[in-house]
């Protein structure tokens, strides 16, 4: 007897160990991602705080571009997870408040905003670079301009930490918070793209306002960057549930986040800064979704 028991204590002990050298790989692997450096020389673009290029940038900011739902509406930060085991991460405080990053130079904001990298060179977290590098040359300045003009916001928040859960399901590919390892950080831009009722405008605004969650095609899915408690994304081609929508359904869905039935969508949908869009900007991006050829949604 004395011999099982010294055995299942063996065993105990060793499954311990087992446990403990697997976190610590997790820990290391996902750290050395965390902690990566990049050399990356963002592009030159001209900065203007003109009062139009400062109103461009304030409508992107507060519609389709989205910042206001991690930075908040005045763009003091705020926190995106507050799960232990997934983590604790906070959207930055971008103003020139105590505990914001009013000192950032230009080219950090570039490399912030296209790239998803900080100043020293590691990737930012939730960071939708991916997305926001489909920016024109013009609008990105935009948006710069406006984000070094709003004023002041006095407010410190706690450093970023990812969790256990959190850190495995970023091993597994479940949760590609990185967008710093999917950017192509080569590419050329587009200098200006005209605002215009057009379906090629639409497909401009899908680049940078859709797709991050309906995917690059709009068929649907799984949404990449989303808590593991998001629906998938619908899929917005003429095969999905949308093919028989109206200009008003698409509108209402916009400014009200609700279906053609009245039925509210899930939270996931932002409709509570697409309802800043313009009218011409939500007719862009109906043309644009009915140009699309059908697609099959990809389950993963």
């Amino acid at each position: 007897m004395k011999r099982w028991v010294k055995w299942i204590g063996y065993g105990a002990a060793g499954l311990v160990v087992l446990v403990l050298v697997a976190a610590c790989a997790l820990f290391g692997f996902s750290e050395a991602r965390y902690r990566k450096q990049y050399a990356v020389t963002p592009a030159t673009i001209r900065i203007t705080a003109d009062s139009a290029a400062i109103a461009r940038g304030n409508h992107l900011v507060h519609s389709s571009a989205g910042c206001i739902d991690c930075h908040g509406e005045n763009l003091g930060g705020g926190t995106v997870i507050d799960q232990p085991p997934l983590g604790r991460i906070f959207a930055t405080n971008l103003t020139r408040g105590k505990g914001g990053a009013g000192t950032l130079t230009d080219a950090q904001y570039v490399l912030a905003i296209r790239h998803g990298i900080a100043p020293n060179g590691t990737p930012l977290k939730i960071m939708p670079s991916s997305d926001y590098a489909n920016f024109s040359d013009e609008d990105l300045a935009a948006v710069i301009a406006y984000v070094k003009s709003v004023p002041a916001v006095d407010k410190e928040l706690p450093a970023n930490s990812v969790g256990p859960l959190g850190r495995a399901l970023f091993m597994a590919g479940q949760l590609p918070f990185l967008h710093a390892e999917r950017v192509d950080h080569e590419r050329k831009h587009l200098a200006a793209v005209p605002p215009a009722a057009t379906a090629g405008y639409g497909a401009y605004l899908a680049g940078f306002g859709c797709k991050g969650c309906h995917g690059p095609a709009l068929a649907g899915g799984k949404i990449v960057d989303g808590p593991p408690d998001w629906p998938p994304a619908a899929n917005l081609t003429p095969s999905g549930p949308t093919k028989d929508w109206t200009e008003a359904d698409f509108t209402r869905l916009l400014r009200e986040g609700k279906r053609p039935n009245g039925i509210p969508v899930n939270q996931a949908m932002p409709w509570r800064f697409t309802r800043n869009m313009t009218d011409d900007e939500i007719h862009a991006l109906y043309l644009y979704m009915k140009s699309l050829p059908s697609q099959t949604t990809v389950s993963s």
